[in-house]
């Protein structure tokens, strides 16, 4: 793995800051799987937009050449970036007017042959070979540049660095659109690819059958995406799937005792992977069965839905009218609706305008959900810090102001300047942990409520529970 020259490694740096600030946690898996000798291709499904790609530049720790849109090397801040990563242009059909393919093909070729002299150098590539994101729960078609791109590095890569391989990225989000949400970046083993599809097209071969070999490895990078994504045909199903991987970790917690922490996605996405392969066994032999199955778990999800809990809070602790634990109750309430508010005053008046603002372009620029958390990362980058600054101008110069009105007062406008866009930025941090926490404090006196004065309809979902716990179970332990 090459590490990178200093301007990559500030650009992966500062794609790294960005996304911790977006997301609450990103975690990473199958480093190991990746060679340390000789290059490759990366390549991922699109299902986030600009998000998928600065999540692999800054979870992987040596140096990617990236194919990304050229349309995304305009954009402020953006474009810089990509810049500093090394991005390659990649020219799509749909960006361009009809009659100007000559000029696209010839652009795409040239940014592919960079590429190909990268990875046959001991790089890695990074393609999206779907073209474009989408909101899909499966990777959509896939084009044939990743396949171009696979056999002419075969065909110029020295003997001594090796053949390149193909390593497929799975990107799984908990809730890809929202701040403080989670994602995971994993890693997967090289495809062993069979003879026939791993060797570029014989010399001489005819155009047709080139476009036939690169079909033939395209359908192989479909297959091998699809798998490590857990595809499933429909987001009803896909929700189903997660619903029940939820209900079997808090069905076997309560019964085992145990408390139950938050998962990680590492968690999340091995549970969700068995519970797949098993439905995808069993709807092969009884596929009635399975499709009760899931037809049960959906009621359930709507049940508690309706009820505006989650599978963890169908059995609760003491009931809400206890007088300590309604005192416990109070006082936190107190301490998060009246206390700290008059503290973060500050951070909200003078972040809030740049909240409004990407919050705005976020929702009337984004043409699909996909394109929301990129969206607001970017404005978000310039945004909050542009206020920031502002705040710490204003600050200097009434400092500055009122040492001329007084003068004995002294003052110190670059001290109270910096001091200004500090406060605001920590302003910032503090206000969404604090949104966090008042959500939490309001979520959990509902519970409360929702368990005193709905017993009867808790005890039947937690008999349902316990029944589909079982059918899960047998399910998810089929492989």
């Amino acid at each position: 793995m090459k590490e990178g020259s200093r301007i990559y490694r500030f650009g992966t740096r500062s794609l790294r800051a960005l996304l911790r600030a977006f997301f609450r946690r990103v975690e990473v898996t199958g480093l190991g799987n990746v060679p340390e000798t000789g290059g490759g291709i990366f390549i991922a499904w699109h299902p986030n937009a600009l998000v998928d790609g600065a999540l692999i530049l800054s979870q992987f720790p040596g140096q990617i050449v990236v194919g990304a849109r050229h349309g995304l090397f305009g954009w402020p801040i953006l474009g810089s970036l990509m810049g500093a990563v090394g991005a390659v242009p990649v020219y799509r059909r749909r960006d361009f007017p009809a009659g100007a393919d000559d000029s696209r093909r010839e652009a795409n070729a040239k940014s592919i042959e960079a590429m190909a002299a990268s990875v046959a150098s001991g790089a890695f590539a990074l393609l999206f070979p779907e073209g474009q994101s989408h909101d899909e729960p499966f990777p959509t078609e896939l084009r044939t540049g990743a396949a171009r791109l696979h056999y002419r590095a075969r065909e110029l890569a020295a003997k001594d660095v090796g053949a390149p391989v193909v390593v497929p990225v799975g990107l799984h989000y908990d809730r890809k659109h929202l701040f403080g949400s989670s994602a995971l970046v994993a890693f997967h083993p090289p495809l062993e690819l069979s003879k026939e599809v791993e060797e570029p097209p014989p010399e001489g071969a005819s155009e047709e059958e080139k476009r036939a070999r690169y079909r033939a490895l395209t359908d192989e990078l479909e297959r091998a995406l699809r798998e490590v994504v857990h595809a499933t045909e429909s987001w009803d199903l896909h929700h189903a799937m997660h619903r029940a991987r939820k209900l079997l970790r808090a069905e076997r917690a309560h019964r085992t005792g145990a408390s139950l922490e938050r998962p990680d996605m590492k968690e999340r996405v091995l549970v969700f992977s068995r519970l797949w392969a098993g439905y995808n066994d069993r709807a092969l032999t009884h596929p009635e069965e399975v499709r009760e199955i899931v037809r049960r778990v959906q009621v359930y999800d709507s049940d508690l839905k309706a009820l505006g809990i989650e599978d963890h809070e169908l059995y609760g602790g003491k009931p809400v009218l206890s007088p300590r634990l309604a005192l416990s109750a109070l006082l936190q309430a107190l301490l998060v609706y009246f206390v700290l508010p008059p503290i973060l005053l500050i951070g909200y008046v003078v972040n809030l305008p740049a909240a409004a603002l990407v919050w705005l372009v976020s929702r009337w620029g984004a043409a699909a959900r996909k394109d929301v958390a990129s969206l607001k990362l970017v404005a978000g980058a310039i945004a909050f810090p542009l206020l920031w600054l502002v705040a710490a101008l204003l600050v200097a110069w009434g400092d500055t102001r009122l040492s001329q009105l007084y003068p004995r007062f002294r003052g110190a406008p670059v001290l109270t300047g910096a001091l200004a866009f500090t406060l605001s930025a920590v302003g910032a941090m503090v206000a969404l942990h604090y949104q966090r926490i008042a959500r939490q404090t309001f979520r959990a006196v509902r519970v409360r409520l929702t368990r005193w004065g709905r017993s009867s309809t808790l005890e039947r979902m937690q008999a349902e529970r316990a029944s589909l716990y079982e059918a899960l179970r047998r399910l998810a332990t089929l492989r």
